[in-house]
């Protein structure tokens, strides 16, 4: 009997450690997922473009957007179609404020990925509408604006 006792507490230990290392397993592989999926997606930045851009455009500081421009910058604004310094991007795009007065700026679409982002805004002005397009880079974790496009809105596709 002594031996049977034995017997059925080993099984039943046995049991018992293989719930329990299933238990394990199950707790250390949901730990995983957590640690390479959930956190990277919270700590990560949402791909949102910065205020600070939008707050330019809506205000018409060119100052305050070439704060978030690279060293050199593909601009295209109307008759302007070049790759210029940020000294000249800003002075251009001053030069375009000053002519066209923004009354408001919204994003329509933006896309991407984690490091290189591209938004697709209406700027609506005193003098007309127009569609904006920039690609944003990160740089040094920075985001920079790479390229910039201002073009006339065509109004068969508001």
């Amino acid at each position: 009997m002594n031996l049977f006792v034995n017997l059925h507490e080993l099984v039943w230990f046995l049991i018992n450690k293989h719930n329990v290392m299933k238990s394990f397993i199950k707790i250390y592989f949901i730990l995983l997922f957590h640690i390479f999926f959930v956190v990277p997606a919270i700590s990560m930045p949402s791909g949102i473009i910065p205020e600070g851009i939008i707050l330019a455009f809506k205000a018409g500081n060119a100052a305050e957007l070439a704060k978030h421009f690279n060293a050199n910058v593909e601009l295209v604004i109307l008759e302007n179609e070049d790759v210029y310094s940020k000294t000249q991007a800003e002075q251009i795009l001053r030069n375009f404020f000053s002519n066209h007065h923004p009354v408001s700026f919204k994003i329509i679409f933006e896309g991407g990925k984690e490091t290189s982002r591209y938004a697709i805004g209406s700027l609506a002005t005193s003098s007309g509408n127009f569609r904006v397009y920039f690609l944003i880079k990160n740089q040094d974790g920075t985001p920079l604006i790479h390229q910039l496009r201002i073009e006339e809105e065509d109004e068969g596709n508001l």
